[in-house]
């Protein structure tokens, strides 16, 4: 009889214990088990979407594999001096992801307890934040104020290589990492937009002279082809093509019904000889 009742008592506790612990697509599961008075230990690791079947004693935390987006911002008190002592705002925007292969050292040696924070974000700020801030402040250092937006692209990667190179042999995948939001001082900002405001009327004067140099050309070109046919014209106006041109207009004149033709002597000079005499002669 007692034995019944111990075996009617030990299947619903038995049975109680029991679960299936559920990891859902995007996460990873650390799964770990329970014995009765013993300290939990690692059972397995499942990417979702699984589970583990029914088992004894068995729990699982699940942690996001999807990309995270990160910004370590400096502003404020936190401004980094440029090369020209001129305080810089600007931020560092990371995308980054847990590496599914990696999730038991994550757990077991990275993982930080920030209750408010995804585990995963809160570890990553946790490992990184702090040697960001060092690489952020060496990279920007290095440039004075007009030439940290010129050289952005090169202070990206500077920052990134060495996150990088942090990164190695940890959970965390390092997807894309830029420098953004820049934004200076008053005096740097009012000295920058008088730069480009110079500039643009730099630009526009060169875009005048341009365009005055090509009419000029194109005047010289014009002015080229008028000598030329000037050149043409002068060297076929000879005495006998002008009297041949004469003659072909007279006699278009004389198939015309209503014309008058005058014909007058000239001198040598083409001049017209109106009663003309020779004053030289006495009478």
């Amino acid at each position: 009889m007692k034995a019944h009742v111990m075996f009617a008592i030990a299947v619903p506790l038995f049975l109680g214990a029991c679960s299936n612990p559920h990891t859902p697509a995007g996460y990873v599961g650390y799964v770990t088990k329970t014995p009765v008075f013993l300290k939990a230990h690692f059972y397995e690791v499942q990417v979702g979407p699984a589970s583990t079947g029914m088992g004894w004693m068995l729990n699982v935390r699940n942690y996001s594999i999807t990309p995270f987006d990160i910004d370590q911002t400096f502003e404020g008190d936190s401004a980094v001096l440029c090369k020209d002592n001129l305080k810089i705002s600007f931020a560092v925007h990371v995308v980054m992801r847990l590496n599914p292969d990696m999730v038991r050292s994550f757990v077991e040696r990275f993982e930080s307890d920030v209750s408010n924070q995804d585990p995963v974000v809160s570890s990553f700020n946790e490992y990184f934040q702090e040697p960001l801030r060092t690489y952020a402040r060496d990279a920007i250092q290095k440039y004075t104020a007009f030439d940290i937006k010129e050289n952005i692209d090169t202070i990206s990667k500077e920052i990134a290589d060495r996150v990088a190179q942090r990164a190695e042999s940890t959970p965390f995948i390092i997807s894309t990492l830029v420098v953004g939001n820049i934004q200076y001082p008053p005096q740097v900002a009012e000295a920058v937009a008088r730069k480009m405001a110079a500039t643009q009327v730099l630009q526009q004067t060169q875009i005048e002279i341009e365009t005055e140099k090509a009419k000029a050309q194109k005047r010289v070109v014009e002015a080229r082809g008028i000598a030329d046919a000037m050149e043409i014209v002068k060297n076929q106006l000879t005495p006998l093509y002008i009297q041949h041109e004469a003659i072909q207009a007279q006699e278009k004149m004389v198939g015309s019904p209503n014309h008058t033709e005058v014909y007058i002597p000239v001198g040598p000079l083409g001049v017209p000889l109106v009663n003309a005499q020779d004053i030289g002669r006495k009478e």
